[in-house]
């Protein structure tokens, strides 16, 4: 059903564009608050818009001052469905992990964020009130282990970006390991790469401690917090540190991070257009 809708909106996308944009190069950005904002910074830092000194990590499309190289229209739509429509615009600007769950190679983008001192950083996040549990400290040290790291960039080849701090054995010396056994995680992780870490490296280092990790695979930007905050699962590992901010700021839910993990650094691809040259790069 998801597919079907994401072809429809790609089909209303291109007859919406044709009627209104033919003069002007479109771009499709995501339209939550922060992953459009971390899209127009690509675009101000790389000189083809300037935003408005107050614009800030929530930066709309309102919040540009300047177009400082081409008149640009922007396509807002969800984060997950830009993939679906990136050959009937001339760009878009596209969230790392969707790129790899649309199966395209985010090492062809055409202008990609910077990986250091990125602060979009995914995180692990449990309810206030379960961070200091024996169980989120145990998940933590499991994730933010040398296996993940070294699952990482071996399998992700710098398309997914380790983002770990302390590096962990894979334990935590403070945690009754002895108390866990037989216990079980339940943890909400869209795709990619996500639910493959857990499964492939995270699973396997908590098994060996006798803990189970049972990994609910989501599609969407909201129903793995939902589930946390209502108990449904433990924890959910999806999204970046500024969404699940503002995410509890405009839901009054209570996520607290145990973790911070990788940076999937987002990216603007070629649709219409085969280089910048229309952005006037």
């Amino acid at each position: 059903m998801k597919k079907i809708i994401a072809l429809l909106l790609a089909l209303a996308l291109t007859l919406s564009l044709t009627a209104a944009f033919a003069d002007t190069i479109t771009i499709a950005v995501p339209n939550d608050p922060t992953n459009e904002g971390r899209a127009l910074n690509i675009l101000q830092d790389n000189g083809i818009i300037k935003l408005k000194e107050d614009a800030g990590i929530k930066a709309t499309k309102e919040d540009i001052a300047e177009f400082l190289t081409a008149e640009i229209s922007f396509y807002e739509v969800a984060a997950d469905v830009v993939p679906s429509v990136v050959t009937d615009v001339d760009y878009a600007i596209i969230n790392g992990n969707y790129a790899l769950d649309a199966g395209i190679d985010p090492r062809g983008a055409l202008l990609t964020e910077a990986a250091i001192d990125n602060p979009y950083i995914n995180v692990i996040s449990v309810k206030d009130g379960n961070q200091d549990s024996g169980l989120a400290k145990a998940l933590a040290a499991a994730a933010t282990s040398q296996q993940v790291l070294d699952y990482i960039n071996e399998k992700y080849s710098g398309v997914v970006v380790i983002a770990v701090e302390n590096v962990t054995d894979g334990y935590d010396a403070d945690v009754d390991y002895d108390a866990l056994n037989g216990q079980t995680i339940t943890v909400a992780a869209t795709p990619v790469p996500h639910e493959e870490i857990l499964k492939d490296v995270v699973a396997p280092i908590l098994a060996a401690k006798g803990i189970t990790l049972d990994v609910k695979e989501v599609t969407d930007y909201v129903t793995p917090n939902t589930m946390v905050e209502s108990g449904d699962v433990f924890a959910n590992y999806f999204a970046h540190q500024p969404y699940q901010d503002s995410f509890n700021e405009e839901n009054g839910t209570h996520l607290v991070t145990i973790a911070g993990v990788h940076v999937e650094p987002m990216g603007l691809y070629a649709g219409k257009q085969a280089d910048l040259s229309a952005l006037g790069k």
